[in-house]
């Protein structure tokens, strides 16, 4: 930790880390070809493990390779000499109090909140709404200042601002960052004004089509974090803009003052810093959250003179808040105000300091996992599973041997969510956890600083231009390409053998990836990490087997991929296969079987796959499948089968099995025990067939029980008699959240889901066998003789909890049937059928011919859509008096009714 930093200041400690980092990564290999050959060894042997013993294990069994022992030689020297020059620098060993103490927390600390504003907010305000419309050209208004100071803050404040909505009749938002592309800029506008994304590539195209949409019309643009400074980027666009109703505004943030004096800018609004006490203020709330009153006294007098050194910025007092928020004792809350860090004088006038102080806070683990943050674009989208597997393939968590590495990721994702290096959260709707998220663009620059001689990022501009990489010495070893359509992929990365991370963006679809695949392949054989995706490519090379150390593999969206090479099962060390809308697929090689350490692999929307290696039933490690193929048989004993999949059984998430109109066997399906498959959440049994149907269908599905903490579900295209599964109840799924019925063609009644007490969407889809909905789609069952009465302690409720409802493509649906559930008290029976439901959708349903009464009444249906089902148009017409206490009333495309809320 004293070499890391004394880095900053010290050049001579900075080239003996980068020594001693080189030369470590030159051991990892070297393990990791060990590991590789005795794996090897294992399986051409048939006695795989999926634990990979320490290499001493087999020093006495196994002969040592010339080439491995004259490799070991040479890093013993290398180490010994880069031990000898450490004793040089006097290092001092940083050990560590303890783990710090965290308060209870249940989610992520909100800190978007913005002190010390409202001033500038409102001052923004009233330019945008009254400054004079009558003034010649387009009024520019430009908020500047530095990194982290909250200028995008301060503009989604007054695009929000309830005025500002009611006075703009277009209201557009584009981050532009850097580079400023003027095609990609045009298509994000022309998008927010349309709905849809455009069809046009053509600058001059999506620019008349700008013209068109905002002509007379008052129309309000944010273009946040702007850089460039060439005005030719800009004039083309802002011509196109000057057809808007007199009012209009541009509104820009920016770093640069000079980005604004070049973009015409009206009207200037350069942000200054937060005021001590506002610095304060955000600081405490979030250093001091959830600490007792008596703590929080003890510790205000440190944490001011801390605020202090933030110097007014925004991100700075957030940063180092979560930083502190973890430090229970004062000696802590000291050590840090006395760190000599902060007179470092670093980039953004002051605000690495208290960067760095978070990161050195990080334990090492952390540190290498934010650090590899850099790799990705400035403000793009991170997805989470992404980063942590791409965390994986680089060995970060190796040697945690007691957790599961997916669950040490997550768990790293969070710690650093918490400390605010991650923002802008997107969130799964199902159970709320986080999907995706940004970064700020100061700990962007943060970590690219960090790693400014390991990782490398070259745009399409900088691709031509070979003196960038020269200017590396080829010693880095992560790199992003961006490629454009027409850019040729540069050949002389393939000299840079070191190379651990290649991820290639090719937006655009670059067919000139593939002639590079071979080079590539023969001479970069240190690759962890390898992104091909939306490369059209067509046939992966034979080469690829040479990859002997990789361990994340993304091949998706590559259309017209037919096939992979059997050497690709050469890899075995792959953790990560990607296969992702690979539409064109026809097969997995037949050898998939000895990627022993595979875990995941993506093959979501690989239409073309018909059949699945017998192999896979190996993989007995994989954690995610998105999709299993049951075969016709016809290639005998050859294909998985369903009972297989018993042997996965660490399988998580969401899975889908299609083909199994093709299962000719229920044992099989018992074999599969999918109920004991505790960590799937989502399943989708989809009954297509590629033959004739083979067995008796309902028999499949009821072999096919879900675990009993499934949440959603999914059944398409099942055939079989109006036999509804016997675990489709209550007692067997009550945490089903989410179903979705599908051209289940022989069904004329509809199973009984509303005895389901956790569902909150339901779609019915293509059920052309239904002719009337009643009782027994509420699931008020009936004995003959009996009534179902409920005891006046439990009243009965159908459908408690569901809050979507959709139905589509119902062609033979007439009747609706109106009924009640008895009960004892008034009261209950007006909420005893859907009491909680927001949203009705109803689409093709031809012959409908009206609503229930129990529905009208319901004070909790904020939506209603009705689309292509004529009859039941008329209905609401003629029904108005009872429908219109619906909110929101959309028939036949067109809302008739349209709450302000």
């Amino acid at each position: 930790m004293d070499a890391e930093k004394r880095q900053v200041n010290e050049a001579a400690v900075k080239l003996w880390l980068e020594k001693l980092k080189a030369t470590s990564y030159d051991m990892d290999d070297l393990i990791d070809d060990w590991n590789t050959f005795v794996l090897k060894f294992q399986v051409s042997n048939n006695k795989v493990c999926l634990c990979m013993p320490s290499p001493c294990f087999f020093f006495r069994k196994i002969v040592l390779h010339h080439d491995f022992a004259v490799n070991i030689r040479d890093l013993n020297k290398r180490f010994q000499a880069i031990a000898i020059e450490k004793d040089m620098f006097s290092f001092e060993l940083n050990r560590d109090s303890g783990e710090s103490e965290r308060p209870v927390t249940t989610s992520f600390l909100d800190v978007s909140e913005i002190y010390g504003r409202d001033q500038e907010k409102n001052a923004i305000i009233r330019t945008l709404l009254f400054e004079n419309s009558q003034q010649q050209g387009l009024p520019i208004i430009s908020v500047v200042g530095m990194g982290g100071i909250g200028k995008t803050t301060l503009a989604q404040l007054a695009y929000n601002d309830q005025e500002v909505k009611a006075f703009f009749e277009k209201r557009i938002w584009v981050c532009v960052s850097d580079p400023f592309d003027e095609i990609r800029v045009a298509k994000a506008i022309l998008a927010a004004l349309t709905g849809k994304a455009p069809s046009v590539a053509e600058l001059e195209s999506l620019l008349q089509k700008i013209h068109l949409s905002i002509e007379r019309k008052m129309f309000l643009l944010i273009l946040d974090d702007v850089w460039t400074e060439d005005p030719m980027k800009w004039e083309s666009l802002k011509h196109s803009l000057k057809c808007g109703t007199p009012g209009s505004k541009v509104l820009i943030t920016t770093r640069k003052e000079n980005v604004a004096k070049i973009m015409g800018s009206t009207m200037l609004f350069p942000l200054g810093q937060l005021y001590e006490e506002e610095c304060w203020s955000l600081f405490s709330q979030v250093a001091l959250f959830g600490r007792p009153s008596g703590d929080r006294k003890g510790l205000e007098e440190i944490g001011k003179k801390i605020a202090k050194k933030c110097k007014g910025l925004l991100l700075a007092a957030k940063v180092l808040g979560g930083l502190l928020r973890f430090k229970k004792s004062k000696e802590q809350w000291q050590s840090v105000l006395n760190s000599e860090l902060w007179e470092l004088e670093e980039v953004e006038k002051g605000l690495f300091p208290p960067l760095l102080l978070s990161y050195y806070d990080l334990p090492s683990t952390l540190r290498q996992c934010f650090a590899y943050c850099a790799l990705f674009i400035k403000d793009s989208v991170i997805e989470k599973d992404k980063l942590i597997k791409l965390w994986m393939a680089q060995g970060f968590f190796r040697g945690m041997l007691h957790k599961v590495m997916e669950l040490i990721g997550e768990e790293c994702f969070d710690d650093l969510a918490m400390r605010s290096f991650f923002q802008d959260f997107q969130k799964d709707e199902n159970n709320n956890s986080v999907m995706k998220c940004k970064m700020h663009d100061i700990v962007h620059d943060f970590a690219r600083f960090l790693t400014k001689n390991e990782c490398l990022m070259l745009a399409m501009e900088v691709v031509k231009e070979p003196s960038r990489i020269d200017s590396y010495n080829g010693n880095f070893c992560h790199l992003v390409m961006v490629l454009e359509k027409e850019s040729p992929f540069p050949s002389y990365i393939c000299n840079v053998e070191k190379l651990r991370s290649l991820l290639i963006k090719s937006y655009n679809k670059n067919s000139l990836i593939s002639g590079a695949l071979p080079k590539l392949f023969d001479q970069l054989k240190c690759l962890r990490s390898l992104d091909l995706s939306w490369g059209s490519i067509k046939e992966i090379p034979k080469g690829i087997g040479k990859l002997i150390n990789l361990r994340y593999l993304k091949l998706s969206n590559n259309h017209d991929l037919l096939e992979l090479p059997e050497t690709l099962c050469d890899l075995y060390n792959l953790q990560t296969l990607d296969l992702t809308q690979c539409r064109s697929l026809l097969k997995l090689p037949s050898g998939i079987g000895k990627l022993m350490n595979l875990r995941h692999l993506d093959n979501w929307e690989t239409f073309g796959l018909r059949s699945m290696p017998k192999g896979m039933r190996r993989l007995t490690g994989i954690r995610s499948l998105k999709e299993v193929v049951v075969s016709d048989g016809s290639n005998g004993n050859k294909t998985f089968t369903l009972g297989d999949l018993a042997n996965l059984s660490y399988l998580r998430g969401d899975l889908k099995i299609r083909g199994l109109g093709n299962a000719g066997d229920v044992t099989e399906a018992r074999k599969a025990k999918l109920h004991s498959k505790k960590d799937l959440f989502g399943l989708t049994l989809n009954f297509d067939s590629s033959t004739a149907r083979m067995c008796d269908e309902d028999t499949i599905l009821e072999a096919l029980q879900p675990p009993g903490n499934m949440e959603r579900l999914d059944i398409r295209c099942f055939n079989g008699p109006i036999l509804f599964p016997s675990w489709l109840n209550s007692s067997a799924l009550a945490q089903l959240r989410h179903v979705t019925l599908g051209n289940c063609r022989n069904w004329t009644l509809l199973p009984p889901l509303g005895e389901l007490p956790s569902l909150e969407s339901l779609q019915i889809l293509n059920m052309n066998g239904v002719k009337k909905v009643g009782e027994e789609f509420l699931g008020l069952r009936k004995e003959e003789g009996q009534t179902s009465t409920p005891s006046s302690s439990s009243p009965m409720i159908a459908f408690p909890n569901l809050k979507s409802l959709r139905f589509s493509n119902m062609v033979k649906w007439k009747h609706w049937i109106n009924c009640e559930i008895p009960s004892t008290r008034v009261a209950e029976m007006d909420n005893a059928i859907m009491p909680r439901l927001q949203s009705l959708d109803l689409q093709r349903c031809g012959m409908l011919k009206a609503l229930p009464h129990y529905l009208l009444g319901l004070t909790s249906l904020k939506e209603l859509s009705v689309d292509w089902c004529p009859v039941l148009v008329e209905y609401c017409q003629k029904e108005w008096s009872n429908i219109s206490r619906i909110p929101n009333i959309r028939l036949d495309g067109v809302y008739v009714q349209r709450s302000s809320h």
